[in-house]
């Protein structure tokens, strides 16, 4: 029909989409790494960010830095990092500088995030968080994307407050 491959459904014109990536279809919950056991991220096991693959390089007064190679599946549909990739390291490394200003052994929880994407990101991500102000109750932050040339890709505000 009109030279379009029809692979299901109903409609004759829908066209084939042939993915860039071949997954399995079994696809393994854990990461094939040479490690033993979960990663410390500053005192918390977090499997998600194992998952990804973050590394937790430092978080101490008041000020992290986090980083992750990308790898194809962390990549959206344009063959760069992934949005969702992008605010969850936002997220978690203005949360890790939130705990390390106050020296809190728990969880710190997200009141509110901005993120402003300014180029793609690719290559190995780094990202530096910072506690600007910290409360009795909400502690004010930022963080930067970094990309290999240390170029800002995105950057992000946030208010955390302190799991109790």
């Amino acid at each position: 029909m009109h030279g379009v491959h029809v692979v299901g459904g109903s409609n004759p014109l829908a066209p084939t989409i042939t993915p860039r990536f071949h997954y399995p279809s079994t696809m393994s919950t854990e990461m094939s790494t040479s490690k033993s056991g979960p990663t410390d991220y500053f005192g918390l096991t977090i499997p998600f960010l194992d998952y990804l693959g973050v590394v937790p390089e430092h978080a101490v007064g008041g000020k992290s830095r986090i980083s992750v190679d990308l790898r194809p599946e962390l990549e959206n549909s344009f063959h760069v990092a992934h949005g969702g990739l992008i605010m969850t390291l936002l997220d978690f490394a203005m949360a890790a500088a939130v705990r390390s200003s106050a020296d809190h052994p728990l969880g710190a929880i997200t009141i509110d995030m901005t993120t402003s994407f300014l180029r793609p990101t690719v290559g190995k991500i780094v990202v530096e968080g910072n506690t600007l102000k910290s409360g009795k109750v909400i502690n004010y932050c930022e963080a930067v994307v970094l990309n290999e040339a240390g170029e800002i890709t995105a950057k992000a505000s946030g208010s955390f407050t302190l799991r109790r």
